[in-house]
C-alpha cells in the first residue's frame, strides 16, 4: 500500500491487540497518531514501537473525557482525518450465571463507548467536510454468540449504529462510515475477557494475527468502504444470518456447552472488565497455529453455506 504521510489518526483502544497493530501498521506507513486507552503502560508501550505517538489515557465510557480528547486530538494535528473506534471487551459464560453488571459492562464499553466517539468526531469531520469513523464490530455483528450475549446485544447494536450514521452522513461524500467484522483474532483480549464458564479460555483453530485486521483497517484510509470482512467471506456471513440465525445460535451454544465439559477447568473472574491489565499487553497473543487458518475459514464459511441451505430446505418443506 501507499505511504500515507502526514495522515491524522486517533485509535482508541490502542494499548493492545488489534488497535495497537494497527497502531503500529499506520506509524509504518507514516501516519500522524493520537492513541487512547485505559492502561498507561499499554500505551507507552505502543507508542515506543511506532516511534512517535502521542498518548492520552482516556476512559471512553465518559462522554465528556471522550469530547475533550477528541478536540485535543484536532488540535494537536489540525484536523482529524481517520478516527479508529477499537475498544472492546468481553465475557463469557451462560447468560444467567454473568452478574448483571458485568454485562452492562460490556454493553457500556463495546456500543456506548463507540456512541461516544462517534458523537465527538463527527462534528469535526462535518466541520472539515471529510474524515473516517471506523468502527470495529466483529463477525459477532452478524452471528450471534451464546455464552456471550451480551457481547452480542453490543455488536448487533454497533452494526445498527454504522447504518443509522452512514444515512446520517450520506449527502456528504467525503465523510464515510466503515465497519470492520474480523473473525476471532488472536489478542491478548482473551486474558482480559471475564469468564464464569468454569473452563479455561482458549483460541478455535484459524484465528488470525491482529497484523492481518490492521492491514484491512490501513486500506480504508485510501479505500473507504462500508462493509469489511476479515477472515470469512462476507456473504456467506449474511446469507447465513438471514436463511438460519436461530439455526447457526443452536449449533454454536452446543459447541460451547460440549467445549466447557471438556476444557481444562479454571477460575471465574471478571477480568480486565473494570480494571486495565497491568503491565503492556502488546498487540499479539501468539497462541495460534497459522498452518491451520486457511482450512477452517474454509471450513466455517462451508457451514455456513450448509446451514444457509438446510435451513431454506425446511421452509420449502
Amino acid at each position: 500500500m501507499a505511504k500515507l504521510d502526514g495522515l491524522r489518526v486517533v485509535i482508541t483502544g490502542g494499548s493492545s491487540g488489534i488497535g495497537a497493530a494497527t497502531a503500529i501498521a499506520f506509524a509504518k506507513k507514516g501516519a500522524r497518531l493520537v492513541l487512547a486507552a485505559r492502561g498507561e503502560a499499554g500505551l507507552k508501550d505502543i507508542a515506543r514501537r511506532c516511534g512517535t505517538a502521542e498518548t492520552r489515557v482516556v476512559d471512553v465510557t465518559d462522554a465528556a473525557a471522550v469530547a475533550a480528547f477528541a478536540a485535543e486530538a484536532r488540535d494537536l494535528m489540525g484536523g482529524i482525518d481517520l478516527w479508529f473506534s477499537c475498544v472492546g471487551v468481553g465475557v463469557v459464560g451462560k447468560f444467567h450465571e454473568v452478574p448483571i453488571a458485568d454485562h452492562a459492562r460490556i454493553i457500556d464499553a463495546n456500543l456506548t463507548a463507540h456512541m461516544n466517539e462517534a458523537h465527538a468526531v463527527l462534528p469535526i469531520f462535518l466541520a472539515q467536510d471529510r474524515g473516517t469513523w471506523v468502527n470495529m464490530i466483529s463477525v459477532g455483528g452478524f452471528i450471534a454468540t451464546p455464552y456471550a450475549a451480551a457481547y452480542a446485544a453490543s455488536k448487533f447494536g454497533l452494526r445498527g449504529l454504522s447504518q443509522a450514521l452512514r444515512g446520517e452522513v450520506s449527502k456528504h461524500p467525503h465523510i464515510h462510515i466503515c465497519d470492520v467484522y474480523p473473525t476471532f483474532v488472536d489478542t491478548p483480549g482473551i486474558d482480559h475477557a471475564g469468564n464464569y464458564t468454569g473452563a479455561r479460555l482458549t483460541l478455535p483453530p484459524g484465528a488470525l494475527a491482529p497484523k492481518t485486521v490492521a492491514k484491512a483497517v490501513v486500506r480504508l484510509a485510501r479505500h473507504p468502504r462500508n462493509t469489511t470482512v476479515v477472515g470469512a467471506p462476507a456473504i456467506a456471513l449474511k446469507l447465513g444470518q438471514l436463511a438460519a440465525p436461530n439455526l447457526m445460535a443452536a449449533m454454536m451454544n452446543g459447541f460451547m456447552d460440549v467445549w466447557s465439559a471438556r476444557a481444562p477447568k479454571g477460575a471465574d473472574s471478571a477480568g480486565a472488565l473494570y480494571d486495565p491489565p497491568e503491565g503492556a499487553s502488546g498487540p499479539d497473543a501468539h497462541r495460534r497455529d497459522p498452518h491451520r487458518g486457511r482450512k477452517t475459514a474454509a471450513a466455517a464459511a462451508g457451514l455456513v453455506a450448509v446451514a444457509g441451505l438446510g435451513a431454506w430446505l425446511w421452509r420449502r418443506r
